[in-house]
């Protein structure tokens, strides 16, 4: 019983249903990060301060 409550103790890693979770966690996020920079004020904002910085 000791080598089983050891072995679970030690589970540094994640298993395949967490690493799912996480890539479809990741995957929202850009998809919601990519409609907020892809929205005209945004765009606009940094156009402009790309065209500070080069000018």
């Amino acid at each position: 019983m000791r080598k089983v409550l050891g072995r679970l103790g030690t589970d540094a890693g994640m298993n395949t249903a967490e690493y799912a979770v996480g890539t479809l966690a990741a995957v929202a996020f850009a998809g919601i990060l990519l409609a907020v920079v892809q929205s005209d004020p945004i765009r606009a904002a940094l156009q402009a301060v790309v065209e500070r910085a080069l000018g």
